[in-house]
């Protein structure tokens, strides 16, 4: 207990140097850098501190900023022996500090200084920032370099990791235009409803909401997708199934997914789909299996790339679309339209 309450003081007189000291270094300055573990995990990421030229490190205080609402701090361990101060949090940076003990020198050369681990709240992309490093040398003189490392993160779905989609879905997640089923599950290979598909494409073209009446008689009032097909259907995206019925938990089949997708374009650029061309027939071998009304749609989006078959034999035009594959023809669609 006497042992702990001498380290808290020492940490305490360390703090204070850094507030009532000048800078007494004169030679050239120490380089400090960031070294990621990975760029891309499902949970946590570690950054190391390193130091280069390091002429006298006895003492040293690190700051980083982050997003509080994208991680948490797992843990901060410093290389040096000493003592640690536990990681402050306040808003979106932490503070660490350490020291060594008792009349020592400082550490010098290259050497790796210590590390903190965070942990993603949800799947996504974030910046971490190394913004400022305070060092004391063993004659307790100390220097405040101001930095700028930064160490990128992207947390992947956990059942995303070796997903042929995982790259386009990724993107729309950091767009905020696709979600996971929940933090860690996006469940790729799932199939899409034709509400779900709706509301995709009404958040990637951002639609207005409207005043109209609910044209669907299946589409409840104050269900989670009643807006989004609306504004779906006043943008000239969707059509029912039959007179007054949408089908909203339906899953889509191909060539629906392709029909919204081919309005969805004409929407944006201000062109019908009955004034679009397509410079090749169709030529899959299940091309017969497409209904009448989804012909030319189906060819409009194989011509222009929106839409690949199945296969390359098959385009499954009556299979139901998968979450995965309604991300990734999205994505084209909006590449198309030149949205970053």
């Amino acid at each position: 207990m006497k042992r702990k309450i001498i380290y808290i003081a020492c940490a305490c007189q360390l703090y204070c140097s850094f507030a009532l000291l000048s800078p007494a270094y004169g030679e050239e300055a120490s380089q400090f850098l960031l070294k990621t573990s990975d760029t891309e995990s499902t949970g946590e990421f570690t950054v190391t501190l390193q130091g280069k030229n390091v002429k006298d490190l006895y003492a040293y205080e690190a700051k980083f900023s982050f997003d509080a609402s994208k991680l948490d701090v797992v843990k901060a361990v410093s290389k040096i022996e000493g003592f640690s101060v536990s990681p402050i949090v306040k808003n979106n940076e932490v503070t660490f500090a350490h020291t060594k003990m008792g009349k020592v020198e400082g550490e010098k050369g290259n050497l790796d200084i210590g590390s903190i681990t965070f942990k993603a709240k949800k799947a996504g992309s974030t910046t971490v920032k190394w913004t400022s490093m305070k060092v004391v040398d063993h004659n307790l003189q100390n220097q405040s370099i101001s930095l700028n490392e930064a160490a990128d993160f992207t947390k992947i779905f956990s059942d995303l990791a070796s997903h042929w989609a995982k790259s386009d879905i990724m993107q729309l997640v950091n767009k905020n235009i696709v979600e996971g089923m929940d933090d860690d599950h996006f469940a790729p290979d799932t199939n899409v409803t034709r509400a779900q598909f709706a509301t995709l494409l009404a958040k990637a073209l951002n639609l207005k909401s409207s005043s109209v009446q609910n044209p669907f008689s299946d589409v409840a009032a104050g269900a989670w997708y009643e807006d989004t097909v609306k504004k779906a259907y006043m943008a000239g995206l969707v059509n029912g199934i039959a007179d007054g019925e949408f089908a909203p938990e339906k899953n889509i089949t191909r060539e629906e997914m392709t029909a919204m997708l081919l309005r969805a374009k004409g929407h944006a650029t201000g062109m019908k789909v009955e004034d679009m061309t397509a410079g090749a027939a169709i030529r899959f071998s299940d091309e017969g299996a497409v209904s009448d009304w989804a012909k030319k749609v189906v060819a409009l989006a194989v011509d222009s790339g929106l839409m690949n078959g199945r296969t390359a034999e098959e385009f499954a035009p009556q299979e139901q679309a998968t979450r995965a594959e309604s991300v990734v023809v999205l994505k084209r669609l909006l590449a198309g339209l030149g949205v970053k």
